[in-house]
């Protein structure tokens, strides 16, 4: 059932033991939603926490690294920017979804309610939840929420990003975001083995459709090589888009059981969720993501045989 922003509210309020799921392979909008809406919980005197399938990087330890872990028995869940339920990875199995709270387009309607609104990041829909439950903003809160919004809008580049969004950004700001340290953490600093890790990336580039398609390839040997990992991956994809003429980037990743998953950048010319739903995936217009039951060349020929139809109208 669709709820509105007054309604997500108020089931927040009527419930605890609440235990907030992130997606997969989580980024800083399903984060900092997560860890924004359990401190605006923990305002409220509820009890809460966190979950997310696989290890959370360490850049954004700055959301949690003051939060307790509290063993509780869940009565009520809730998903933050998750459009299916598969992009839980294996908690997907072990919960009912209660609530979800979310921004894009294809979602599946999975949980019980749903909290779904048209914005660049789903921390913007999420300040507007806690501005409706009362709560104080204080400084973390408002960090948490400002990094989703920096890291969907590609720190506010993207033709997504409205007036709204800045307004947003701008509130957050004065409520003591560091937005300053978090663009940093975010945007520029990187480890050495993701910087190894990203030397070969550009080096596995190829083009097809007269240079209109980009495709990176990442596969477990690379990893491997350099040092890094799966987590470190996030600022890959949209370097496919940073080529000129480019107007769909792939980005496939080997995963460890020989399987991938593709993250797919466009511009307004082609819609990648509708390339990410042919198999099975979902997102945004011009961000969008699925995983691929194959190796790695198969996963890149159906990638670019799809994307070349979309192309070609």
């Amino acid at each position: 059932m669709r709820i509105d922003v007054k309604r997500c509210a108020e089931l927040l309020a009527e419930h605890d033991n609440i235990l907030i799921l992130t997606h997969a392979h989580p980024d800083g909008d399903t984060l900092g939603c997560g860890f924004a809406l359990c401190r605006a919980l923990y305002k409220l005197g509820k009890i809460c926490g966190v979950a997310n399938a696989d290890e959370i990087p360490k850049k954004y330890s700055y959301m949690f690294e003051d939060i307790a872990e509290i063993k509780f028995k869940p009565s009520y869940v809730v998903a933050v920017d998750v459009a299916t339920d598969n992009l839980l990875g294996e908690l997907q199995r072990q919960y009912h979804i209660d609530l979800c709270i979310d921004h894009h387009s294809t979602n599946t309607e999975y949980a019980d309610y749903l909290l779904l609104e048209d914005a660049p990041a789903a921390c913007q829909i999420m300040l507007e939840v806690i501005r409706e439950l009362g709560v104080e903003i204080d400084s973390r809160l408002a960090g948490c929420l400002y990094t989703g919004l920096s890291t969907d809008t590609g720190c506010f580049k993207y033709a997504s990003t409205t007036a709204a969004t800045y307004r947003a950004a701008a509130e957050l700001i004065e409520l003591g975001a560091d937005n300053g340290a978090i663009n940093r953490a975010m945007f520029e600093t990187k480890t050495k083995t993701y910087a190894r890790l990203e030397r070969l990336a550009l080096d596995s580039m190829r083009f097809y459709e007269n240079d209109r398609i980009a495709v990176i390839t990442i596969t477990q040997a690379m990893y491997n090589e350099t040092g890094s990992n799966e987590q470190e991956t996030e600022a890959i994809a949209p370097l496919t888009r940073q080529i000129e003429g480019v107007e769909i980037g792939i980005t496939v990743k080997e995963k460890p059981d020989g399987t991938c998953k593709a993250s797919l950048r466009t511009f307004e010319t082609v819609n990648a969720a509708e390339i990410a739903k042919c198999f099975g995936g979902g997102g945004h217009a011009q961000a969008a993501a699925c995983r691929l039951e194959c190796g790695v060349e198969e996963a890149r020929d159906r990638l670019v045989e799809k994307s070349a139809q979309m192309l070609k109208g």
